[in-house]
């Protein structure tokens, strides 16, 4: 039976660079960014994050590593998130990686979800611990 975590967060940092910019087609951009979380999960994260911009639609890839405190464990891990999207439609995935939990949190694993909306910003993650 899994574990349901809600969490707002805040990006503090973005260092965005162009990864390749065709004479013809959608550029293409990598960003550094950092989060601060608050809620079932409190900590923070840097993530790697790949990202396409085209015309009529969008996508985006990133491993994410989230160091804090999930529920009542500390610990650290990694997801691995993305999504693709153009007019009314995206799909989108988020997971924990295996074997990527330090401290209380080894043994992780679950599917994570962002939404960015009206109300602001959240992840949801739903996880078992070994």
């Amino acid at each position: 039976m899994s574990t349901r975590a809600i969490a707002t967060f805040q990006i503090t940092n973005w260092e965005e660079t162009s990864v390749d910019e065709p004479a013809e087609g959608p550029k293409r951009s990598r960003a550094a960014v950092t989060k601060s979380f608050t809620g079932d999960l409190i900590g923070t994260s840097t993530a790697d994050v790949l990202m396409c911009q085209a015309e009529g639609g969008a996508g985006y890839i990133a491993q994410e590593r989230v160091e804090g405190r999930l529920g009542d464990r500390a610990g650290s891990f990694v997801l691995q998130h993305g999504g693709v999207g153009g007019g009314d439609w995206q799909e989108a995935f988020g997971h924990v990686i295996p074997g990527s939990g330090t401290g209380e949190l080894k043994g992780l694993r679950g599917e994570a979800r962002y939404k960015h909306d009206e109300s602001g910003a959240t992840l949801t993650l739903d996880y078992e611990l070994e």
